[in-house]
């Protein structure tokens, strides 16, 4: 399953998000980092928004309800547990 992490340098939720993402165990994933600095498209659509997580699907992103960097860890896999869609 990959995920996308949409943040940006300097973003405090970004950063907190990321680290609770990388405790995350029993949820097997790949995270792709993307900085929304390095391309006008991802920073038109997210500069106001970071940090976004999509599910990459076949057919495109998927976006995820917005995560609080604040939730737990256990609760961060809850929400992702509820919302992803499951890829063969």
């Amino acid at each position: 399953m990959n995920l996308i992490f949409y943040s940006k340098p300097g973003c405090h939720l970004c950063e907190g998000l990321q680290e609770k993402l990388a405790q995350v165990t029993n949820i097997d994933f790949e995270l792709e980092i993307r900085d929304i600095t390095t391309r006008d498209d991802w920073f038109a659509a997210y500069q106001y928004e970071v940090p976004v997580l999509c599910q990459q699907l076949p057919q495109g992103e998927k976006p995820l309800p917005r995560l609080s960097p604040r939730a737990s860890v256990k609760k961060l896999e809850q929400i992702l547990q509820k919302h992803l869609i499951p890829v063969n």
